[in-house]
């Protein structure tokens, strides 16, 4: 699904896999291995992507609001389509034992709001601990990332602004 969506607009934005592999900071045999199905991509690339193609990352999930699942993650877009919204609203399911991934920065704020489990919020490097009703308010250009250290599954609701 992805995959096939982000060739779409790559096509139609007139970028070759190099020129959008360069602007989002991943290789072009990554690129190429999403946009056939042969690859997952995270959150984070998934973003940066978007960033490059100028789109709003929920143009990559499904149209009827289905949970879009990869490998490592299960994602939810919670802004019901609206285009270019201020803020993006996903919520995320995270496996027990998850802890793949490398933390990444972007523009704008991010708020973590932690729905079931406990979630471990890397920024910089200093670690958090978040558990369930607990939340973190933090400046995206920080460097940082989420992992499940549990053996329990966690849902937790990530809002990012531009």
């Amino acid at each position: 699904m992805i995959g096939v969506r982000l060739k779409e607009i790559r096509k139609e934005k007139k970028m070759t896999l190099k020129e959008l592999a360069e602007g989002a900071g991943v290789s072009i045999s990554f690129l190429s291995q999403v946009e056939r199905g042969k690859s997952s991509v995270t959150l984070e690339s998934l973003r940066k992507i978007s960033e490059v193609l100028g789109v709003n990352p929920s143009t990559f999930f499904p149209s009827n609001n289905e949970p879009m699942s990869e490998p490592s993650f299960h994602y939810k877009d919670l802004t019901q389509q609206v285009p270019n919204p201020d803020f993006h609203p996903i919520l995320v399911t995270l496996p027990a034992n998850q802890s793949d991934g490398q933390p990444f920065s972007h523009s704008g704020h991010e708020f973590v709001y932690v729905i079931e489990g406990t979630l471990t919020l890397q920024i910089e490097t200093k670690m958090i601990e978040l558990q369930q009703g607990e939340s973190w308010f933090f400046s995206a250009s920080e460097t940082h990332y989420w992992y499940n250290h549990t053996d329990q599954t966690i849902r937790f609701l990530v809002v990012s602004s531009r």
